[in-house]
């Protein structure tokens, strides 16, 4: 399966169950007295690191503030090594977005249906691995719920890290006009899901209307929420699951409250979950390194103290380290748990982090 974090380097970035946070385990770097930070990496195991380089690089990591890793492959080696130094190892799982030929050619009725009539199975958006399922499909979110309580029940697996946990992007981050060549001041029809016969279906059944029947759904508040409602669905069902296994269950989501449910009809600050990691890409919005605070803070507010919020900054987005430390301060000082950062921290980095996060601390 293609890199998710590739691919945002080159490409896109690409009803509530009852289910109560359980609160993660993972040992936190106490650095000022009135508050804790604990920060992570996004990273894809690589099979050909020795049992040598992964001791030293975690150690380096958590002597750095690092204490958790979310891994976006199973490799029992890498998630043994960042817990023998001492890091929570957490499967990062791609989840709505699933492109594998294999459960594409046996179930292509799970895919999403755009406002053209168009199945993301046979015709995907954007990319060719953009292939999105129906949230409302009770098969869909049967196969989420098993393959969450396969991955839970190794020993060595301390948490669920959900990507890709909304529909498609009906609108790109700015910088991707041009890359497509389309202008998506609009909501184009093409991008626009999910319309097929379960989700219509169940729309109708809850507010008395065919949205085929409505001039300008995508105008409908009704038929957002809706759809708003089918993703919470499925995270707070697959929060039970992490629960039954006294496990944590994380998210990469976009930017902002107002962002995401905008740009990919998801409505985070809703969900059961033990901690949040929204990718503040700054340079994906053309905005500067200053905006983070400012996303910090609106997703700070509307968690009101639900859960932590861990600010993803995407390391090729900074010129230089000043940058890079102007940005974990902001993040921390607008009220983030602490930041994850997806690249490859190497020594300069990671120190940039620890110096960081002990300034912004002592303003705090």
């Amino acid at each position: 399966m293609t890199s998710r974090r590739s691919f945002v380097a080159t490409s896109l970035l690409g009803v509530a169950a009852a289910a109560q946070p359980f609160k993660s385990t993972g040992k936190e770097i106490t650095l000022a007295p009135k508050k804790t930070v604990k920060h992570w990496v996004w990273t894809n195991p690589d099979e050909k690191d020795t049992e040598a380089e992964l001791a030293t690089r975690y150690k380096q990591y958590y002597e750095a503030g690092v204490r958790g890793m979310f891994f976006e492959a199973d490799s029992e080696k890498h998630f043994r090594a960042a817990k023998a130094q001492k890091l929570e190892a957490h499967r990062w799982m791609w989840t709505m977005n699933r492109g594998e030929k294999s459960l594409l050619n046996a179930h292509p009725e799970w895919y999403a249906i755009n406002r053209k009539g168009e199945s993301c199975a046979d015709k995907p958006p954007y990319v060719d691995y953009y292939r999105w399922l129906c949230p409302s499909k009770p098969e869909v979110l049967q196969y989420l719920k098993d393959q969450v309580n396969t991955i839970l029940q190794k020993d060595y697996v301390d948490g669920i890290h959900l990507d890709y946990i909304r529909f498609c992007d009906v609108i790109l981050p700015v910088n991707l006009w041009d890359k497509y060549k389309i202008e998506q001041t609009k909501e184009l029809p093409e991008y626009d899901y999910c319309y097929c016969d379960v989700c219509r279906s169940k729309f109708k059944a809850w507010r008395g209307t065919d949205i085929k029947d409505i001039q300008f759904p995508e105008a409908s508040l009704s038929w957002r929420l809706f759809r708003y409602n089918a993703i919470n669905n499925v995270v707070n069902s697959l929060a039970v699951v992490a629960g039954s296994h006294k496990k944590a269950i994380t998210a990469a989501v976009f930017p902002t409250p107002e962002v995401a449910r905008r740009n990919v009809r998801q409505d985070w600050t809703n969900w059961n979950l033990t901690g949040i990691c929204p990718m503040i890409y700054h340079g994906f919005y053309k905005e500067k390194v200053d905006w983070i605070g400012d996303a910090v803070t609106e997703g700070v507010h509307f968690l009101a103290g639900r859960f932590p919020l861990y600010a993803g900054l995407f390391l090729p987005d900074f010129a230089n380290n000043q940058e890079l430390h102007k940005g974990i301060e902001l993040a921390l000082q607008h009220g983030a748990a602490g930041v994850s950062l997806f690249g490859t921290p190497k020594q300069d980095v990671l120190d940039t982090l620890k110096a960081a996060t002990a300034s912004s601390l002592k303003m705090i």
